[in-house]
């Protein structure tokens, strides 16, 4: 009797073999490169026909596939070895972005191939920001000319949307950064991105990837600082973006500070103490006392868990500002210091509903406890209010402000009892 297993069909290792040297042959870049290569012999420096003939040859030949090799030649010539050399045993053009004219706007026209290749051949995009990566990390084998048409063409496509922002990290290669390329690529880079969009469009795109607060990588740690940041970039003629950064450090700190204050609230370490440590974060950090009032209110009301209940929530404020005034007053010197606490605490009370009928109740406990002055609330109910949630807040404060208008000075009636 036959085995039955003897009956299934099986491969012939002539088979075998045959599938083997078709695969090798399929993924073998040699004859991709040939043509791409060919055709911009033949186009030539008009860019406007190197377009059309890569809008074409992507219906012939695997883009998918040789992506990486496509943006090899067309960056620098022919495809890459490591380190950023081009391979000697391939086929090369010289009609390419490397060979190209250093200025922006070239760099634009070169980019404008890039944009038409991307938008007809929508998959390209990934392998367009991958190819990008890569070569940023080659940058120490690429002449000066050649990382700076680099450098503007990669602002130009994330000015575009093409290429996410998260690249900016490959620039906080050690090697890189400490013989100062990265710093001098951003330069080159964030001039072209700006001339593009503007700072606040730049800013958006780095803090959506998280590169916002990582700008100063740019340089080796011992140079790291905010001032050789600011200096570096503002006589490169990018003060915007030194701007920037001085000002993400600055919110930074703000975090560090209110995560601090809250710890120390929460330890119920003495107002004294903490008075003085927060004076001395003042003084080093060049935090304002405007601001440092706005982070020590937060603070403040960070550090309770809070009613729900709209009826009970008000005793529960007043009770825990009622202890927490000494604090609020050391940051309220300043007139402008006490309209920022106006502010902020109308702006509480509004983004936080439970809070809605318990503003005027607050601003009288703090006046009494002389956080806020006569002058401060006058101006606010005056001209110094914000829209959130006016009307409400205005007409509760209404009978209060009459009094504080109208009372003199020896009145012994309670503002307490108005409104």
């Amino acid at each position: 009797m036959n085995n039955p297993k003897q009956q299934k069909p099986t491969l012939t290792g002539q088979r075998f073999k045959t599938r083997k040297r078709d695969e090798k042959e399929r993924f073998d870049p040699t004859q991709f490169q040939e043509s791409i290569v060919q055709g911009l012999n033949q186009t030539g420096s008009d860019l406007e026909a190197v377009a059309k003939f890569l809008d074409a040859s992507g219906a012939k030949l695997d883009y998918r596939r040789y992506a990486e090799t496509l943006f090899d030649i067309l960056v620098a010539g022919g495809m890459l070895a490591p380190g950023g050399t081009l391979s000697d045993d391939m086929t090369r053009t010289e009609f390419c972005l490397f060979t190209a004219q250093e200025d922006l706007e070239t760099m634009q026209a070169y980019a404008q191939v890039f944009n038409k290749l991307i938008r007809r051949y929508k998959y390209l995009e990934k392998g367009l920001e991958e190819e990008i990566k890569k070569l940023l990390l080659f940058l120490k084998g690429f002449s000066e000319s050649e990382r700076n048409k680099l450098a503007m063409l990669t602002g130009i496509l994330l000015a575009n949307g093409h290429i996410s922002a998260s690249i900016v990290s490959s620039l906080f290669n050690e090697v890189l950064v400490k013989e100062g390329v990265s710093p001098a690529f951003a330069v080159k880079l964030f001039k072209a991105w700006i001339n593009e969009r503007d700072i606040n469009s730049v800013a958006g795109s780095l803090r959506k990837v998280g590169m916002d607060n990582r700008m100063m990588e740019l340089f080796p740690a011992n140079k790291r600082s905010c001032e050789h940041f600011s200096k570096y970039f503002t006589d490169a003629g990018l003060k915007e973006l030194s701007d920037f950064a001085r000002n993400q450090q600055s919110i930074g700190a703000r975090k560090e500070l209110q995560k601090e204050l809250q710890e120390q609230m929460s330890r119920g370490d003495p107002f004294k103490d903490i008075i003085v440590y927060v004076r001395e974060e003042m003084k080093k950090t060049g935090i304002s006392e405007q601001t440092m009032v706005s982070i020590v209110w937060s603070s403040v009301m960070s550090s309770v868990e809070w009613n729900k209940k709209e009826e009970l929530v008000t005793e529960q404020a007043i009770k825990h500002l009622k202890q927490y005034s000494p604090l609020l007053s050391a940051f309220t010197s300043q007139g402008q210091s006490e309209l920022t606490l106006l502010l902020k605490i109308q702006e509480y009370c509004y983004d936080n509903i439970h809070f809605m009928k318990s503003f005027q109740k607050i601003v009288v406990l703090l006046y009494r406890a002389d956080v806020l002055s006569e002058e401060a609330i006058l101006k606010w109910y005056t001209d110094a209010h914000v829209a959130k949630g006016k009307s409400v807040f205005l007409e509760q404060m209404k009978k209060f402000v009459e009094w504080l208008k109208n009372a003199e000075e020896e009145s012994e009636s309670d503002p307490e009892d108005e409104g």
